[in-house]
């Protein structure tokens, strides 16, 4: 399996970070396979998670200068990625913000390196957009530029409720309201082409393509 895509599949599968079954989502609906990057809790499977997300960066060919992780998981993300960024010889700086500002010591809400130059924010998933509005609103404040974003799964699914979906996913809807690019380690058809080609899990295709159909954007 030499798609990076596909190994980060069946990576997630194998920590079982990516499960198959029956899910409610945070926007209420049924899902068929859920993602939890919050279980990737041990130094061996962080460290090989940092190593995807690295990698994903420099393949996409982004120019940038430093890492933003937003809290709580970003806080992990980017850290550990500028580690794996570094061992694969591109040493960046990161930062990350607190949820309350600091009263005492060096005070305010963003630790590590000023944010300056070209910034890749890190996060898990997008959902909402929420973390990633807060996030270029605290870079630009900051005279900077939020020059992407990068997620570990792209689920390709509209927003809003049942009879009333958006024609756009959160992705697509954070990369037209911001104007920057929204970089994936992988996706839900990456996840589905996976599905396709492991027997052990055919099982799951049918709910998945069904899902797909009902919520999916090209």
């Amino acid at each position: 399996m030499d798609n990076l895509r596909q190994q980060f599949i069946a990576f997630s599968v194998e920590a079982e970070v990516l499960k198959f079954g029956q899910f409610i989502t945070k926007a209420g609906r049924q899902s068929p396979y859920f993602f939890n990057a919050g279980l990737f809790h041990d130094g061996a499977t962080l460290g090989k998670l940092a190593d995807f997300y690295a990698q994903t960066l420099l393949d996409s060919g982004l120019e940038f200068d430093m890492l933003f992780g937003p809290a709580y998981k970003g806080i992990t993300l980017a850290s550990a990625t500028a580690v794996a960024l570094a061992a694969k010889g591109r040493n960046t700086s990161f930062a990350y913000n607190r949820k309350e500002a600091k009263d005492h010591g060096e005070g305010g809400t963003i630790v590590g390196a000023k944010l300056a130059g070209r910034v890749v924010i890190i996060d898990d998933v997008i959902s909402a957009g929420t973390s990633v509005r807060e996030s270029v609103a605290m870079i630009r404040a900051a005279g900077a530029e939020p020059a992407a974003v990068l997620i570990a799964l792209d689920r390709m699914e509209r927003g809003g409720k049942d009879g009333v979906l958006s024609p756009l996913s959160a992705v697509q809807e954070v990369s037209q309201n911001y104007g920057i690019p929204v970089i994936s380690i992988a996706s839900l058809a990456d996840l589905f082409g996976y599905l396709e080609a492991d027997p052990s899990l055919a099982r799951h295709k049918d709910a998945v393509a069904a899902y797909r159909q009902q919520y999916g954007v090209a």
